[in-house]
C-alpha cells in the first residue's frame, strides 16, 4: 500500500513535476540568452541574413486563371423621361370691331379677278419649215408654123426596116430651150414599128431649131415634129 502512493519516478530519479520544473527552467534559459544576443547590433544583422526563405509551390493548374461566372443580371429600366415643362401660350384678344368695321366685314369679299395671260405667239417662220422654191413656169407650147430649122432633122430608114418593108407617120414632142437645142424628145405618135421610131428620135436630136420668141425674148417651148417613112416605089 505504501508503494502505491509513491509519485512514479523516471530513470534518471526526478519525478514528472521536477522534471517539467527543470525543462522549464532550460527553456527559460534560452530565451534570455537568445534576447540578450539579439541585444548585439552584429548578431541581429546576422540573423536577418539568415532568416529562411519560405517559397510556396502552386500547382499549375492553379496558375490558369479561371474565367469569370456570368451572371445574368436583370434589365435595368431606363431612367423615365423628364416631363417637358408646360408652356402656356399668351394670345392677345382681338380688339372690338367698330360697327363700321362689322359692316364691312359682314360683306363677303370680292373674288380675284382672273387675270388674262396672253401666250406669246411663235413666229409661223420658226414652226413651219420653209416654203419650197416655186417651181419654172411650165414651159409653153410652139405653134406648129412658129417651128423654125437652122438644121432639118435628116430622116435614115433602117435597112432592117427597109428589107422588111416598114413605112408609117410618126409624131416626136420636143422640147425646145432658148438656144434652139432640143432638150427632151418623146415619142407622141408611134409609126408601129420601134426600129423606125428609134429612127425618128434620133433624126429630131440631130435638128437644130431657131429659138422661139415672144416680145424678142427668147422662150423654151414644146413641138410637135411630124416625120413620114415612105417606101420607095
Amino acid at each position: 500500500m505504501n508503494a502505491a502512493r509513491l509519485p512514479h519516478r523516471h530513470a534518471d530519479g526526478l519525478t514528472p513535476a521536477q522534471r517539467r520544473a527543470a525543462v522549464g527552467a532550460i527553456v527559460a534559459l534560452h530565451a534570455a540568452g537568445a534576447w540578450g544576443l539579439m541585444q548585439v547590433d552584429a548578431v541581429r544583422e546576422a540573423v536577418a541574413n539568415a532568416a529562411p526563405v519560405f517559397v510556396s509551390m502552386i500547382r499549375p493548374e492553379a496558375q490558369t486563371a479561371q474565367p469569370k461566372p456570368v451572371v445574368a443580371q436583370a434589365p435595368q429600366k431606363p431612367p423615365p423621361a423628364p416631363t417637358p415643362p408646360v408652356r402656356q401660350r399668351i394670345v392677345a384678344a382681338a380688339p372690338t370691331p367698330q360697327p363700321a368695321a362689322l359692316a364691312e366685314a359682314a360683306e363677303p369679299p370680292a373674288p380675284p379677278q382672273p387675270v388674262a395671260v396672253q401666250a406669246a405667239a411663235a413666229p409661223v417662220e420658226s414652226l413651219a419649215p420653209p416654203a419650197p422654191p416655186a417651181p419654172p413656169p411650165e414651159p409653153r407650147q410652139i405653134p406648129p408654123s412658129a417651128v423654125q430649122y437652122l438644121e432639118a432633122p435628116v430622116l435614115q430608114v433602117p435597112p432592117a426596116s427597109a428589107r422588111a418593108g416598114e413605112s408609117g407617120r410618126s409624131v416626136v414632142r420636143v422640147l425646145i430651150d432658148e438656144q434652139g437645142l432640143p432638150r427632151t424628145v418623146l415619142i407622141a405618135q408611134s409609126t408601129g414599128f420601134r426600129r423606125l421610131d428609134d429612127a425618128a428620135l434620133a433624126a429630131v436630136r440631130r435638128a437644130r431649131f431657131r429659138p422661139y420668141t415672144e416680145n424678142g425674148r427668147p422662150q423654151a417651148g414644146w413641138a410637135h415634129i411630124p416625120l413620114v417613112f415612105e417606101l420607095e416605089k
